[in-house]
């Protein structure tokens, strides 16, 4: 599956939102400096869907605040 997120660095704490759009607002504590926060966007995602990190990839947005991220289904 597909997801969009809107990334917000440097903030006191991290949480993922869910919008009502279907979308995620991510707060991240690690600057965006030479991928920190894409690290920890990842971490935060693979705990959250319980996948691999290495499962999560970033499809585009690298360096942007909105990213579209594929994350693998999970068989119930």
């Amino acid at each position: 599956m597909i997801v969009t997120v809107k990334v917000k660095p440097n903030s006191k704490q991290q949480s993922i939102i869910v919008e009502d759009d279907g979308s995620f607002t991510v707060r991240l504590q690690s600057p965006p400096i030479d991928g920190k926060a894409n690290k920890e966007l990842v971490k935060l995602l693979a705990k959250r869907f319980g996948v691999r990190k290495s499962q999560v990839t970033i499809r585009s947005g690298e360096t942007s605040r909105i990213k579209r991220i594929e994350i693998p289904e999970i068989p119930n």
